[in-house]
């Protein structure tokens, strides 16, 4: 696609009311109400069970915790037993029950509050998502303008629109399904589906798409697609659909957890009757399955494995990074190829001039042509105007008024600046067929560069050419180089934009592959086609149309600050002061805590095990499996929280963690 400038003037762009958000609060979710009361009681209880209050003060209160906490995975697990299915979740109800039975009151308070929480959370990311899917389709309009046969408008839905219908989309407004214009001519803003950042110039035999913002000028579209198949129906589709593929690594971790729970059942069950077998007293025998019940109670792998991440966690959303879960902070550690998008995510997302081009026949300097520019420039709110402006104003330029100011949807703006008539725009409409003329010339050199070239003439005379690009952020080509060191490869760039911006982006930060011109499917298509190869893709990206890449990689991460609404829900975590340099350090901190997970397993597993055998094949007195499993506990707990530290950051940031 040619880089071209558009003119949309400030009273058409702006969009019509927003549709209501459609945003499911967290406290009207069940599971996260009973969580928090849990929570509270239990927060209530602690002190006053440390400090050696009555037990009327702390008992009923804990008693409130497990019926507050433990009812719903209990009741679920009591409807999975008809389903000849025991999950680990009513296990822990067991479990905890049991320890309120020999009198470790706090432990079974403390198992019910982890596992309650951890159901809020899952149900909470559940429903985030499907607001934000469900919110996508807010943007495209409600109705659409169709034109009969007989010249006549009619106006219909938009999901009433068939193939063939010629519909009208005047200024302002979005248009409602993909197509082709037939006649007019404008400019659109479809960053919503490609990314790219400026308005594209639309005239006939262009393709437009649903949801995308029209400019100044009236469209006369054909549609092409039904309204059920558009770019925008599509992009919710393959966010369910990735949504959907996380299933097999949560029907795994299910049958795990039912093969522990089936063993422990089993096992305490041996445990109390091959002693009675034998002839064992029942006390004896019932007080030794009890204490097998809680040495080998997992509370110390669950603490194994959420302290770390979670520390991890709050730390990174301290300096900047909402990772969104601990399953995310693990996957975080995981990854072994990174896709990064550009516009918003390598770049800063707004155009400033790098080039100014006068010709040598006119005579003049650069600072006058850009003094000229900005004078004619100045009355519109275009992108590139904006920037136009704001370099001569960097350059401390006196900006003279305009008079007779008009803009030309794909063709730039004319204005009488100084007694002199100014037009700025694109070089290809304001040239027309000459394309020897030695403005055309640098104009397409600046366009092999990946600029954006904008012709100035003088009273119809080509006097100097502009060229504009997105900045790259400052720390883009550290951040590529940082993430190539953490996965062995450099980050692929996967974008909307044309590839000469593309490449030239790439060559700016290190990136040795590129591909370009991609529609949301065509960047899912990229990251399969490397999960396929057995990689383990993180994409970083901004927008909408970079949602469905999120949801189908190994692991998503939107930057905050420009990021859409829909990628800000889709992705696994959220870079929310938009500081590119956090992503690998956040990748970074997941490895350590990845490690330290491992570490707290090893020493869980080693006290389950040592004290099981003790009491398997001796006598474990009950106060000391207590205390060798609470001790586990805390151990484990300690270790893990370590990563709260802000120097367990500092190593993450700079690369020694």
């Amino acid at each position: 696609m040619s880089s071209t400038l558009t003119r949309p003037a400030p009273a058409a762009t702006a969009p019509g009311p927003a549709a209501p958000r459609r945003r499911t609060r967290i406290l009207a979710l069940p599971e996260a109400r009973w969580a928090a009361t849990a929570l509270v009681l239990f927060l209530i209880a602690l002190p006053l069970y440390l400090t050696g209050a009555p037990a009327w003060a702390w008992a009923p209160l804990f008693a409130l915790t497990y019926a507050t906490g433990g009812w719903e995975p209990g009741w679920a697990g009591l409807q999975a037993l008809r389903n000849k299915t025991l999950d680990v979740d009513l296990l822990m109800v067991v479990a905890a029950l049991g320890a309120a039975a020999i009198g470790q009151v706090l432990d079974g308070a403390l198992l019910i509050v982890i596992f309650a929480t951890s159901g809020a959370l899952e149900a909470i990311a559940t429903a985030r998502t499907a607001d934000s899917v469900r919110g996508l389709l807010d943007l495209a309009p409600a109705t659409a303008t169709r034109l009969l046969d007989d010249g006549t408008e009619e106006t219909v839905a938009t999901a009433g629109l068939a193939v063939g219908d010629t519909v009208l989309v005047r200024p302002g407004e979005r248009i409602g399904a993909d197509g082709r214009v037939l006649d007019g001519a404008s400019e659109v803003d479809q960053a919503t589906v490609t990314g790219e950042p400026l308005p594209v110039a639309k005239l006939e035999g262009d393709e437009v798409f649903a949801g995308t913002l029209n400019g100044t000028g009236a469209l006369r579209v054909k549609v092409e697609r039904d309204p059920s198949d558009s770019v925008i129906a599509r992009i919710v589709a393959m966010v369910e659909e990735a949504s959907r593929t996380k299933a097999p690594t949560q029907l795994f971790i299910e049958k795990v957890e039912q093969r522990y729970s089936l063993g422990m059942v089993a096992a305490t069950v041996a445990v109390f009757l091959v002693p009675l077998a034998f002839g064992a007293a029942l006390t004896g025998a019932l007080l030794r399955a009890m204490t097998f019940m809680i040495v080998a109670s997992p509370c110390a792998v669950v603490l194994a494995t959420m302290p770390p991440l979670l520390s991890a966690i709050a730390n990174a959303g301290r300096h900047g990074v909402l990772v969104k879960s601990a399953v995310v902070m693990e996957r975080l550690g995981q990854v072994d190829a990174v896709a990064l998008d550009k516009t918003g995510t390598l770049t800063e997302g707004t155009p400033y001039v790098t080039d100014i081009r006068p010709l040598a026949a006119t005579g003049l300097t650069g600072d006058a042509l850009l003094r000229l520019a900005a004078a004619a420039e100045h009355p519109s709110e275009h992108p590139l105007a904006r920037a136009v402006v704001d370099a001569a104003r960097s350059r401390s330029l006196d900006i003279p008024p305009a008079g007779d100011f008009g803009s030309t949807p794909g063709a730039g703006v004319r204005a009488t600046v100084e007694g002199r008539k100014v037009a700025v725009g694109s070089p290809a409409r304001l040239l027309g067929a000459a394309t020897v003329d030695p403005a055309a010339v640098v104009a397409a050199r600046l366009e092999d560069e990946g600029r954006t070239a904008v012709l100035v003439t003088l009273d119809g005379t080509p006097a100097g050419v502009l060229g504009l690009a997105d900045r790259p952020r400052e720390e883009a080509a550290a951040t590529v180089a940082a993430l190539a060191a953490l996965t062995g490869t450099a980050p692929m760039l996967v974008t909307g934009d044309n590839p000469r911006a593309a490449a030239r982006l790439a060559a700016e930060t290190g990136i040795t592959e590129v591909r370009a011109g991609l529609l949301p499917q065509d960047k899912v298509t990229a990251v399969r086609e490397m999960a396929q190869a057995g990689r383990k893709v993180l994409v970083v990206g901004d927008g909408v149309n970079d949602a469905p890449a999120l949801a189908a990689a190994h692991t998503g991460m939107a930057m905050g600050r420009a990021g859409s609404d829909l990628a800000l829900q889709t992705a696994d975590a959220v870079v929310v002061r938009d500081e590119l340099a956090t992503v690998p350090a956040v990748v970074r901190l997941s490895r350590r805590a990845r490690r330290l997970v491992v570490q707290n397993l090893v020493i869980a597993g080693a006290f389950i095990t040592g004290l099981v055998v003790w009491d398997l094949a001796g006598t474990l007195p009950l106060p000391l499996g207590v205390a060798g499993h609470e001790g586990s506990t805390v151990i484990v707990g300690l270790n893990g929280l370590r990563l709260l530290a802000d120097a367990a950051w500092r190593r993450s940031r700079t690369g020694t963690a």
